[in-house]
């Protein structure tokens, strides 16, 4: 069968360097729909396949694109099938982070690891408005909830003002691993990252990969400062754009941690 997405630019995640391989590429004129039906079938590892007409979806390096979960199989298959005339893998978050899942995280997962663990060091929550009153007070009410339950989980993060970096104990930063070592699929990892570098927060990440909150929670508390602004100076036009799309892949890594809950 024909490999439509190995000639096609793959998306714009800000993935580590072994995933940018897979997904880098000039963007080429997108190609035709040539199929008729998407579907799921029994793959040869024990998973499901996503399938077009029968035949197997594959990956760019020309493996299967197969997912441990059914239902996550049939939810890859959905953005097959509801592509029009031609195939735009810019509205296929999932069909993207799996194939990086498969053909990048996969021999390079120590380094995917450490590139998120990084963010542990910078975690956005930790960085705190200095004014005006109100915004710091939202921060609060929105971030405090997620600090305390790291800190429970032994990742006590240190607090800062405005923009100056604030060195995070050690002891923390190990915690944060060993929280992440319970979510080190390749699949994980690839939905982790995404959430982290959308959210600026790898405390979200996890909270989120643990079922600590929903992920519209999750989502609202990444953008309060964002929020904040709109409601003060209104929302320009091509900024909510930007954050619709953002939506997508946010939305669509969380399905991938939702998956490995059953």
């Amino acid at each position: 069968m024909r490999d439509i997405l190995s000639e096609l630019d793959l998306g714009e995640d800000k993935m580590s360097d072994p995933v940018q391989q897979v997904q880098k590429g000039l963007r080429k004129q997108l190609p035709k729909r040539f199929f008729t039906e998407a579907g799921v079938k029994p793959g040869t590892g024990g998973g499901f396949v996503v399938a077009l007409d029968g035949k197997p979806v594959r990956t760019p390096s020309r493996r299967e694109l197969e997912v441990p979960f059914e239902a996550l199989a049939e939810a890859v298959a959905a953005e097959w099938s509801a592509q029009k005339e031609h195939i735009d893998p810019a509205v296929m978050p999932l069909t993207r982070m799996v194939n990086t899942a498969i053909d990048g995280v996969s021999t390079a997962r120590e380094a995917v690891f450490e590139e998120i663990l990084r963010y542990g060091g910078t975690d956005m929550l930790c960085y705190r408005a200095e004014g005006p009153d109100t915004l710091i007070a939202r921060e609060a009410e929105h971030w405090d909830p997620y600090l305390d339950w790291a800190a429970q989980q032994g990742a006590r993060l240190v607090l800062a003002e405005g923009i100056m970096h604030v060195e995070q104990p050690a002891e923390s930063i190990r915690a944060l691993a060993t929280l992440m070592r319970r979510h080190a699929s390749d699949l994980q990892l690839t939905a982790l990252h995404t959430i982290t570098t959308l959210t600026g927060s790898l405390v979200l990440a996890l909270a989120l990969a643990e079922g600590h909150a929903e992920a519209d929670e999750i989502w609202l508390a990444a953008h309060v400062d964002e929020d904040f602004n709109i409601s003060q100076w209104g929302e320009d036009h091509e900024a909510a754009a930007r954050k619709a799309k953002r939506l997508l892949e946010f939305e669509a890594a969380a399905l991938i941690l939702s998956a490995h809950w059953t």
